[in-house]
């Protein structure tokens, strides 16, 4: 386990990764720039982390010995006392398909491997952010539809609807951004993040997957299609 020099409370990341000398390297990276890192070789080593010392962020590798990273980050996210842990996904699948995949679980943000310790921490600072504006913003309500930050619930005239951790970011982000259009590369931007390369037709799927949810209650018309343009989110 790794300790940093320093007395001042400092964000926690896990790092959840088999191969030793990546551990090795990533906490060194890490606690230069003033993070206090704990290190799981494995799911096993990482649930017993999590449930004594919360982390703040994980980096989480794909492919680990038993339980894979994806099927422990989705465990992460069905659990409401863990579901708002920012997760940052390491892996050596580059294929976009793989990338969705991952995306889909509701992980943060995509690294492939090899990737560089500059790009590490600009995309780290970039999630944490964002969990930190999220969190300040607290609970959200326009007509009847009410979004929790914090346990990533969504309420439709007072009735829990299931709704997946990328369609709740892309609900919340057009919630709060209400009448402006935006086009799909710049959702893509401000909801998976400007270094998470994927197509912009996954910004297609995941709106009809949200309109789709939202139907029931009415609210899919708040979500309209600006052609040749993009989509905004508007109550007029």
């Amino acid at each position: 386990m790794l300790e940093a020099n320093f007395n001042e409370m400092k964000s926690k990341i896990l790092i959840v990764e088999d191969e030793a000398a990546i551990r090795e390297m990533l906490g060194y990276t890490l606690m230069k720039e003033g993070y206090v890192c704990q290190e799981a070789a494995d799911v096993e080593q990482a649930r017993a982390i999590v449930l004594k010392d919360r982390p703040d962020l994980i980096l989480l590798d794909w492919m680990l010995p038993g339980v894979s990273g994806i099927d422990f980050a989705r465990r992460l996210r069905s659990d409401t006392d863990t579901r708002n842990i920012p997760i940052i996904m390491l892996t050596a699948k580059g294929e976009e398909d793989d990338k969705i995949r991952g995306l889909d679980t509701g992980v943060d943000d995509y690294i492939t491997k090899p990737f560089s310790t500059k790009e590490l921490l600009a995309r780290l600072r970039a999630v944490m952010r964002r969990y930190s504006n999220e969190g300040q913003l607290g609970i959200i309500e326009i007509d009847g539809l009410v979004l929790d930050p914090e346990t990533y619930r969504v309420t439709a005239r007072d009735k829990i609807i299931e709704i997946s951790p990328t369609e709740f970011k892309l609900l919340h982000f057009f919630i709060t951004h209400p009448e402006r259009v935006y086009s799909r590369s710049q959702l893509l931007d401000h909801v998976w993040g400007q270094n998470v390369y994927v197509e912009e037709r996954t910004v297609d799927v995941h709106i009809r997957r949200l309109r789709k949810t939202l139907e029931p209650f009415g609210f899919d018309r708040l979500i309209q299609t600006v052609r040749s343009v993009g989509y905004r989110f508007s109550t007029r």
